[in-house]
């Protein structure tokens, strides 16, 4: 099966047109294109992503099925409790939102990735989300401690579609933290799903779930023309996964 080759600001195919599992590379759409944010924001709009290494052209991919987190369904196992419990007592510890988004695409490249020598976001693609971010539609969640920046994720929000791209931890359990904080946001501003792209082991133990692409792509549909989340995190908001905290506790 012969992979289309876009020109710059050419269309995008169907997702329903990538790759099967009888092809070379299932989940494959197209190649070429650009990474201009017109581009960028018609591809997930209609459930399309780039991923490609540095020695490679720009690649779209549409997996079937696709891999997703509700953040109702978000399993909070007891050791990360613990620690969010902690976090949140913790006057040094805050989650910050959009703060430094440029540090953590640049953490998120730097991060070792287990059984891959090299990055996915290569500097084309940190441009690209950096512009992505500065137009609006990028976001970066942020775990600080004592001033210092320690881990994080950046994602990407048209309306209430969110597609959650990449972590970086530089302290035990800080891309966890980030991505709780994530998760209670999109619990308060009525967030269905978050994209979480490939299926893995670690993302499964979280709750996430496998759906077919069409409905994926249905879903997206929809939450991309809700009204988004305000990107801004709320203490209170830790309350949409732990107990609230007593007005009499120290």
């Amino acid at each position: 099966m012969q992979l289309p080759w876009l020109a710059p600001g050419a269309p995008l195919p169907d997702p329903a047109l990538s790759w099967g599992p009888a092809d070379p590379v299932p989940g494959l759409l197209a190649g070429g294109g650009a990474l201009d944010v017109p581009t960028l924001l018609d591809a997930y709009s209609h459930g399309i992503f780039p991923w490609f290494s540095d020695d490679q052209p720009i690649l779209w991919w549409s997996p079937d099925p696709r891999m997703t987190l509700a953040p109702a369904a978000f399993r909070l196992h007891r050791s990360l409790r613990k620690v969010l419990q902690s976090f949140r007592a913790d006057a040094r510890c805050e989650i910050r939102i959009d703060h430094d988004f440029d540090a953590v695409i640049r953490a998120c490249s730097a991060a070792p990735r287990h059984g891959q020598s090299g990055t996915w976001i290569v500097p084309d693609m940190v441009a690209a989300y950096g512009a992505l971010h500065r137009a609006g539609h990028a976001h970066s969640v942020e775990t600080w401690i004592d001033g210092e920046l320690v881990g994080g994720l950046y994602c990407v929000a048209i309306g209430r579609a969110v597609f959650g791209e990449s972590m970086f931890a530089r302290r035990t359990d800080a891309s966890k933290i980030a991505l709780a904080a994530l998760v209670s946001l999109c619990r308060r501003h009525g967030v269905a799903r978050i994209d979480c792209q490939q299926n893995t082991a670690h993302l499964a133990s979280l709750g996430a779930e496998e759906m077919p692409r069409a409905r994926f792509v249905e879903h997206v549909g929809r939450a991309r023309g809700e009204p988004g989340p305000t990107w801004r995190f709320e203490p209170v908001y830790w309350s949409e996964l732990l107990p609230a905290r007593s007005s009499t506790a120290l």
